[in-house]
């Protein structure tokens, strides 16, 4: 009989105990347990670590959320040449793509050299650090508008979202095994999912109804990081999480069993593996697309709006504030849908349709919402169709993603997740750089093009995930390994 088994036989045990029932501590467990399962299938001894990786995801999300309006108010007014807004924001995308590639060496070499917990912790103290410098470099404080300032922080946030948010669920993917994970990973997501509700209402309510300083949001956001961080390190270092056997079939490798070769060569090492980064590659492709015809949409109704007695100061910071706010509303409604599925829907889908259906429900979704978007047009009906698509891969999608993983060898792990995450996410942003680029400089696509073009995408999107599907068949349900 396996660890987990063993554990398991001497929890039901320890719960038929009419000593230890009584307790304070058992009353409490069954109490939290009881409470959980509504969202999950949960057992007393894995309560204190899944609710702590739960909060460490829900305060980093909440973080995130706040400062991202910001990315988008400043770069609605950050000009380049003579670049319309929606090339200013794939330039930027692309940009941003070139640098997570080129800064994705760096990071292995410092997985190589660094324990996991000093690498979780020296990347997020990083970003809280910088922080402050962007409010510092923000608009109107020591100049009206360093020149490209808004693209390198449109860049450097998007590094941020993408570093400290993989390497936290491949430090969760490192805790649990197979089966503990496919029944925890939905709670856990939920942590996330309330985290950017949460961050969207406080920004939402900090700019528009107390009319704060948009460019505030970068004081406030680390803050929040930074107790994350404490607890980050505080949850590596705590007993509960050093036994690792308590959710784990068997401890973890020695790290001299680490894989040493790059993380790219691992990738395209295993077919597996190789499936899980075109699936997060097309997802992005096709989402980041979208991102870019929404926001075009947006400047486009903003721009027809009344600024005669402005000046040109006076409408920079009008464009700003009304991206800010938008952006807080759509956000607010994507992560509260996103919230409501992964609470009460996620987990019973994996539970009853198993992970292919988490893994075919997003590009469904997205069909759906850019044939609508195809043949209605108009701002609302984007926003509403983007709303559906992004609540859906914030919640089902990204739940599927994290559990792919699940049987990839721990010492593959953290190398290959953080790459995919990043280079292939970002190759995906990239080529959306590129569409939109090539399509209105060179082919005159209009908005129409572009959603028909997202269709065809996803079209193969769905030819991978039927991969990935044949792939796993090959495993048993049980006892899938991933050779490297």
């Amino acid at each position: 009989m396996d660890n987990l088994d063993t554990l398991e036989n001497q929890t039901s045990e320890v719960q038929k105990s009419p000593i230890l029932n009584k307790g304070r501590l058992s009353s409490e467990h069954n109490f939290i347990t009881r409470s959980l399962s509504v969202f999950t299938e949960i057992r007393p001894h894995e309560v204190r670590l899944t609710l702590a990786l739960f909060s460490i995801i829900f305060l980093m999300l909440m973080a995130y959320y706040i400062a991202k309006p910001v990315r988008d108010s400043w770069l609605a007014v950050s000009l380049i040449g003579d670049m319309t807004r929606i090339e200013v924001k794939a330039v930027s995308g692309l940009f941003q793509s070139l640098a997570i590639i080129g800064l994705l060496p760096f990071y292995s070499k410092l997985y190589d050299k660094l324990p996991r917990g000093k690498l979780l912790i020296w990347v997020n103290v990083f970003f809280i650090t910088l922080f402050p410098v962007f409010w510092i470099l923000r608009p109107g404080n020591f100049m009206e508008s360093i020149p490209c300032i808004g693209v390198i922080f449109y860049v450097w946030i998007g590094i941020f979202s993408v570093s400290v948010v993989a390497q936290l669920w491949a430090f969760a993917a490192d805790l649990f095994d197979e089966k503990a994970g496919k029944r925890l990973f939905p709670l856990i997501a939920l942590g996330a999912s309330t985290g950017a509700v949460a961050g969207s209402m406080l920004s939402n309510y900090l700019i528009k109804d107390l009319s704060l300083n948009i460019y505030t949001m970068l004081l406030i956001a680390p803050l929040i990081l930074g107790v994350t961080t404490f607890m980050l390190w505080h949850c590596d270092r705590n007993q509960a999480v050093q036994k690792k056997s308590v959710v784990q079939d068997t401890l973890p490798e020695d790290p001299e069993d680490e894989d040493q070769r790059s993380a790219l060569r691992i990738i395209f090492g295993n077919k597996y593996i190789l499936l899980i980064a075109l699936f997060i590659f097309m997802l992005n492709w096709v989402v980041t697309n979208g991102e870019n015809i929404l926001f075009a949409a947006i400047q486009d109704a903003i721009a027809q709006t009344d600024m005669s007695g402005l000046s040109p100061e006076e409408a920079n910071v009008a464009i700003g504030q009304a991206t800010a706010e938008f952006y807080t509303r759509i956000y607010f409604w994507i992560n509260l849908v996103g919230m409501l599925l992964q609470a009460f829907i996620v987990s019973r889908l994996v539970k009853y349709g198993g992970i292919t259906s988490v893994l075919l429900i997003p590009p469904f979704v997205s069909l759906a919402s850019y044939g609508t978007m195809s043949g209605t047009g108009g701002l609302q009906a984007l926003t509403i169709a983007k709303t559906a698509e992004n609540a859906t891969n914030f919640s089902v999608g990204n739940t599927a993603l994290h559990m792919l993983w699940l049987p990839v060898p721990k010492k593959a792990l953290y190398k290959a997740k953080t790459a995919v995450d990043t280079a292939f996410v970002r190759t995906a942003d990239a080529l959306a750089a590129v569409t939109v680029i090539f399509g209105t400089r060179v082919c005159k696509i209009t908005v129409e093009g572009f959603l028909v073009l997202n269709i065809f995408l996803i079209t193969v999107w769905l030819l991978v995930v039927y991969l990935i599907i044949k792939e796993r068949r090959k495993f048993a349900d049980t006892a899938l390994e991933v050779n490297t």
